[in-house]
């Protein structure tokens, strides 16, 4: 059976004043079914943002009111791959997104974070040249449990300093 390629299936949230772009790798599964960013219930994304700002985000709508309230545009770095799961793992033959021509419609953006190592790596292959700010920051997945929440929470928190 061949693999179906799959498309980045949402527009990046990007705001006039968004000075902070997130970075993650492609959409789970459930972010597919779900359509919208970190749509994983297990996935610790907002909850870890909520606990910072203390914003609510109970729907699509007061996510997008925290990000845009905290100048945070969030995208990913695989426009298209294939896939056997929702690991970082196991995605293939990825087509990176216009990471540059993003930047140069904002140029507010003064920092790019990294929500995991694949993300990171594909920014590092193909846009290193930019003059941008990077921080990594570490998976908001449940399934990376080499950090508690309280230790993603103050890893998070780089994205206000």
């Amino acid at each position: 059976m061949q693999e179906e390629l799959l498309y980045h299936p949402f527009e990046p949230i990007m705001f006039e004043d968004t000075k902070v772009l997130v970075l993650g790798s492609f959409p789970s599964i459930k972010s597919f079914e779900n359509d919208f960013y970190y749509a994983h219930p297990r996935n610790q994304f907002w909850k870890i943002l909520s606990t910072i700002t203390k914003y609510p985000i109970n729907n699509k709508d007061q996510k997008i009111w925290l990000l845009k309230s905290n100048h945070i545009g969030l995208w990913d770095m695989i426009k298209s791959c294939n896939r056997q799961n929702s690991l970082d793992s196991s995605l293939e033959d990825e087509e990176v997104n216009d990471i540059a021509s993003l930047i140069e419609c904002y140029p507010s953006v003064q920092k790019i974070a990294f929500t995991g190592r694949k993300a990171e790596a594909l920014y590092r292959l193909n846009f290193q040249y930019l003059d941008i700010p990077t921080i990594y920051l570490p998976s908001p997945s449940a399934a990376y449990a080499k950090m508690n929440f309280e230790e993603k929470v103050r890893a998070y928190e780089t994205l206000f300093e």
